[in-house]
């Protein structure tokens, strides 16, 4: 703990009643990580000065830490009540997102924009909030004011790529993916929808590059696993999927990664492992998003090849499989950010 807090809390010690101590106390605690503290000396001050809407937004900013999102949202809205701050819009405008009440938070980043017209962070949470409203047009234009404003916003130019790629617009989101790694070369999500366009435009050198690159910089994107499962086996470069999908598969297990070795075995005419695999997919049922129903059928059928003692030919060509659309991505990690899918074989980023 600082000696700024040692001091303070010394200082309230011996006199209780400092209220000038206990604010700034409340502030370092804040900005230092200590919330639960920082609640008890501001609801405290709040007591004896309800009318101070800069305590009411220090408190919505300690619960906006600690994900009580709905009193945070309180404490805001309180704070704008006493005082229409551009800064207390813009925390309510955040918190809205978060609890996905859209319209509410676009209001609340409109009365940001009316006193600064150039907050290129609220256009880009009002292009999130238009996006999730189904609001495309809107928020691509959102999202294009905040990139006029802020060249380097990687996540308004990441959610343009994704509005044109779904409206079929592939070389402006190509455009758009190129411009997101120009200021982010790391940013594997971009990678992986330039893959996914090149793969559907029979690019297949293209787009195993890009998906490469996705597993370069994020190695867990199982996405850029099954398409390059797809790849692989189209090419029948077979030996190069197996050592990708055995290796990541050492480090952690993963229903989706073990249907696409079952199909990679299936596919040269490994009956045993074909059949392993699929016994492992449907060990690991919370990961596994191919329908269950088929990997079942599939792991029945090769138990009864293997009864028999009979082998499955090599496949001649590939027996496409139907991929169930991919599930909204939470920053997985630790990015901000998330919103929902709506096409296969592409991922979607939020800030």
């Amino acid at each position: 703990m600082s000696n700024g807090i040692e001091t303070l809390q010394n200082i309230l010690k011996g006199d209780p009643s400092n209220f000038q101590a206990r604010r700034e106390l409340s502030i370092l605690l804040v900005n230092n990580g200590f919330n639960e503290e920082a609640e008890g000396n501001l609801r405290y001050l709040i007591k004896y000065f309800p009318e101070d809407a800069e305590l009411h937004y220090n408190l919505g900013i300690v619960y906006e830490k600690l994900k009580n999102f709905q009193e945070a949202k309180k404490c805001y809205e309180k704070a704008v009540e006493l005082s229409p701050q551009e800064d207390f819009y813009y925390n309510l405008g955040d918190v809205l997102v978060e609890l996905k009440e859209w319209d509410e938070a676009i209001d609340a980043f409109k009365k940001v924009l009316e006193t600064d017209s150039e907050d290129g962070n609220s256009y880009f949470n009002l292009g999130v909030c238009y996006f999730h409203k189904d609001e495309k047009n809107l928020a691509l234009d959102s999202f294009q004011k905040a990139v006029a404003i802020n060249p380097q916003d990687v996540f308004a130019y990441f959610y343009i790529g994704y509005i044109y790629q779904n409206d079929g617009l592939t070389n402006f989101a190509i455009e758009s993916y190129q411009k997101v790694l120009a200021v982010s070369p790391d940013y594997s999500w971009a990678y992986f929808n330039l893959g996914s366009i090149a793969f559907k435009n029979d690019n297949i050198e293209e787009a195993k590059m890009y998906l490469q690159k996705t597993l370069q910089y994020n190695p867990r994107d199982i996405e850029a696993y099954k398409l390059l499962t797809k790849i692989c086996l189209k090419e029948g470069s077979t030996d190069e999927i197996l050592e990708l999908l055995n290796t990541r598969l050492e480090q952690e297990e993963n229903g989706d990664l073990y249907y696409c070795l079952a199909r990679v075995y299936k596919f040269v005419g490994d009956l045993d492992e074909y059949y392993e695999n699929l016994e492992h997919a449907l060990k690991n049922p919370f990961t596994l998003t191919f329908p269950k129903d088929v990997v079942k059928q599939e792991f029945e059928y090769a138990r009864e090849k293997l009864g028999w003692h009979e082998q499955i030919e090599p496949e001649a060509e590939i027996e496409e499989y139907e991929e169930v659309p991919e599930e909204e991505l939470e920053e997985s990690d630790d990015e901000e950010d998330e919103f929902e899918d709506e096409e296969d074989d592409t991922e979607e980023d939020d800030e």
